[in-house]
């Protein structure tokens, strides 16, 4: 099963599934946890360029396009294997952030931005996508006040970038209905936590 996590700056969605990993860990499920963009050392490489916070004259296609190459990269090099080996892979982010931050925060259009990431992905669709939604000033206020998160270039857009970005993800929730579930986001980490693990169990269990 392929799982994808998605969700605002600040959603809180990288710490949720730790737990919820361990969890099925305990329980016998075999577990490759990954994320976008990188999780592989080429994909690394331009996940470095993506979000160097010097690269504020990157061209909003270009930041698509180097977005899709490190997607490509990682199907080819982690997903693909471990999926073809039987295994449940979860990763942090995927196609759907492409389409709210490049294709509706940046204005380039979600189908625009989706045929980019079919040609690159060959129709690759998570089974299960979980959107850990928050109001977008809630989550940059957690970034804020974090001071071991890795702050990046898109997590110093404006306000209106971030709420283009959120409002984009519950478009693709309602676009999607089959794979998206909405966990919120706002609730403490031991609720959302706890939402996550149910949710993927619910989903295995089918």
């Amino acid at each position: 099963m392929f799982i994808t996590l998605e969700g605002p700056e600040g959603s809180g969605k990288t710490t949720a599934v730790e737990a919820a990993v361990k969890a099925l860990q305990e329980k016998g499920y075999e577990i490759v946890r990954t994320r976008e963009p990188g999780g592989t050392p080429i994909a690394e490489e331009i996940r470095n360029v993506i979000l160097d916070k010097k690269n504020t004259a990157m061209d909003p296609r270009t930041e698509a396009l180097l977005y899709a190459a490190s997607r490509r990269q990682h199907l080819v090099e982690k997903v693909w294997p471990a999926l073809k080996e039987g295994k449940i892979v979860i990763c942090d982010r995927y196609l759907d952030s492409s389409l709210a931050y490049q294709g509706g925060a940046r204005g380039l259009g979600v189908e625009n931005v989706l045929n980019i990431n079919l040609f690159a992905t060959e129709n690759t669709w998570p089974d299960l996508t979980l959107l850990f939604d928050i109001k977008p000033e809630e989550g940059l206020k957690r970034i804020a006040s974090n001071a071991n998160r890795e702050v990046n270039r898109l997590d110093l857009e404006k306000l209106d970038f971030h709420h283009k970005v959120r409002d984009t993800f519950l478009e693709l929730a309602k676009r999607y209905p089959e794979r998206f579930v909405i966990i919120d986001a706002s609730k403490s980490k031991e609720e959302v936590a706890k939402n996550t693990l149910d949710t993927i169990l619910n989903r295995l269990c089918k």
